[in-house]
Parts: structure tokens; C-alpha cells; sequence
């Protein structure tokens, strides 16, 4: 029968049932009038966290340690430092020279240098000058044009020595400041010279100068180092002085000609000067000296016995 107040063509109204059928699936209509469910909630609930095989974090890997866990930051970092950094190694010696001079057979750098041996190990000089000092000269960067564009490097130069009659000079291009410092130096302890001082005049007390004139040339640089009297100092330019107190000298004058702008060559300058010292003997040296045989013949049977490694 016609219902008042509707007209035939409209059709009567669908009862919206609730059923399991109905809303199967919420994204859709199914047969229904409501409206689909929202594709995107506007709340959002986490997820729980996995138990994958490899511990069950977020992405399964990382154990049971996700964020916020009681032994690290998640993602498999967890597990703490076996040792750390700041624990230095046992030094396990793998040249000739070390072996001997961590079995106790070899007491001095004069040894070493008697012997002309090379210092292969930056340890064997820990090991006889304690006392050395270190100090950064100079930081710069420096390029290399290549096919992708050009390549920044830095280069430090690092100066050592222990105000004893011992410097050394090491100079180390590395992409970081502190990997290119820490090269330096182990450069400039595997490159250790005895400095031969000497006296002005009268040789009185303890050598505070240079025995003699000497001089020495890296590129357009040209360093003359001058015996100097007791209280005079070192007259030179801040690199250079710096440079003649590690070494152990007191006093003594300079001269020096070329691009001296150029840090490094003037230090290289410096540092062939001053290893020229011991390049020859004076007539006070000239006394008759026993050869002695090298450590490497005297122990090679300790050598020959021992661990390599």
C-alpha cells in the first residue's frame, strides 16, 4: 500500500543492518549506505615491537634492547665497548731492532744511532726519550683537482723533540686535522736525530751552543746556524727558535735567505743544519774507537729463539 507524504518512484528505505556481512570489510560499502571508514586515521598507535630472528627491535634486529632499552640506542648497538680507545695495547714489537729493545738488550738511542740501525717502530723512541714535546707548527689545507671536482686534504707539520739533543720532524697529509696530526707525529719520532751542541768560546760548564758554523737548504730556502756567547739566546724567527729549544740549543744566531714564508721548507732547512752537526769530526773526536759488533750479530741467537710476533 502507498505510504502518505511518498511518491511511487522513491523507493521505500533500507533497514542498515550491522551485521558481520556488512562491515566485512570497513573500507568499502558492501551494500550499505554509511559512509566508508577513513583510510588514513587521524590517531595513530605504535606498533609493537618485533621478535624477528635477530633479536626482535624495531626493523627485527637489535635484540631486546629497542629504543629506549636498558643497554643501548636500538638497532643492534648495544652491546658496549670490549676495551675502549682510551686502553693502549700491549706494544707487540714485529722488527729486529724492537724485539731487542723490549727484551732489554739495547739501553740507548746511541746504540741505535752508532750502529746506523733504522727505527722502523715510533715505540723504540717512546721508550728511550720519555721526555719528548710535540707541538703543531702548521695546519693547512690543500687540494688535488680531480675528475669529480677538487679534493680537500689538510697537511700538518709537527715539530719534536725533548730540549735534550733530540728533535725530529714529521710533516702528514690526511682528509681529517686530527688523523693528520696523530701521522705527524709518529713521523717525526721515527725521524729522531741526535743535535751535537757545543760552546762560543772557552768550553765551560754544560754545551749551551753549536759547535760550529753549519748550514742547510730545502727548496729557495737557505738556514745558516751561527755559534752564539753564553746569554745570548736564540736569535731567529719564531719557527726557527722554536725549533733550536727542542733541539737543545741555548744560543745562537741565524741567517737565513729565500722564501722563508714557506714553513716547511724552512724547518726542513733547520733540520738539515742541525743534523749536519754530527756529519764530521773535529780534532777532539779523532781518538782511536774500538769497533764494536752490531746488536742484531751480538743477539742473534735471541733473535733466532724468540717469538716473531
Amino acid at each position: 500500500r502507498e505510504i502518505p507524504g511518498r511518491t511511487a518512484s522513491t523507493p521505500p528505505a533500507q533497514k542498515v543492518t550491522t551485521s558481520s556481512r556488512s562491515i566485512s570489510n570497513p573500507h568499502t560499502n558492501n551494500g550499505a549506505d554509511f559512509p566508508p571508514r577513513r583510510r588514513h586515521p587521524t590517531s595513530i598507535i605504535m606498533a609493537d615491537r618485533g621478535t624477528g630472528a635477530r633479536g626482535g627491535g624495531f626493523g627485527a634486529r637489535g635484540g631486546d634492547r629497542g629504543r629506549g632499552g636498558d643497554r643501548g640506542r636500538g638497532r643492534g648497538r648495544g652491546r658496549g665497548r670490549r676495551g675502549g680507545k682510551s686502553e693502549e695495547k700491549e706494544w707487540q714489537p714485529v722488527t729486529k731492532l724492537g724485539r731487542l729493545v723490549k727484551a732489554g738488550k739495547i739501553n740507548s738511542m746511541e746504540e741505535i744511532y752508532l750502529h746506523s740501525l733504522p727505527i722502523k717502530e715510533y715505540q723504540i723512541v717512546d721508550n728511550f726519550l720519555p721526555k719528548l714535546k710535540d707541538e703543531v707548527m702548521k695546519i693547512k689545507p690543500v687540494q688535488k683537482q680531480t675528475r669529480a671536482g677538487q679534493r680537500t686534504r689538510f697537511k700538518a707539520v709537527v715539530i719534536i723533540g725533548d730540549s735534550e739533543g733530540h728533535v725530529g720532524l714529521g710533516i702528514k697529509t690526511s682528509k681529517e686535522v686530527a688523523t693528520a696530526i696523530r701521522a705527524a707525529i709518529i713521523i717525526a719520532k721515527l725521524s729522531v736525530i741526535p743535535v751535537r751542541r757545543g760552546y762560543w768560546g772557552t768550553n765551560l760548564g754544560q754545551p749551551h751552543s753549536l759547535p760550529c758554523k753549519q748550514s742547510g737548504k730545502c727548496g729557495s730556502v737557505t738556514v745558516r746556524l751561527i755559534p752564539a756567547p753564553r746569554g745570548t739566546g736564540l736569535v731567529a724567527s719564531p719557527a726557527v727558535k722554536r725549533f733550536l729549544q727542542l733541539a737543545g740549543v741555548e744560543d745562537a744566531y741565524t741567517s737565513s735567505a729565500g722564501s722563508t714564508k714557506t714553513l716547511e721548507n724552512t724547518l726542513k732547512a733547520v733540520f738539515v743544519a742541525v743534523s749536519n752537526t754530527y756529519g764530521f769530526l773535529t780534532p777532539n773526536l779523532w781518538k782511536e774507537t774500538k769497533l764494536l759488533r752490531s746488536p742484531l750479530e751480538e743477539f742473534a741467537d735471541t733473535l733466532r729463539d724468540g717469538k716473531r710476533y
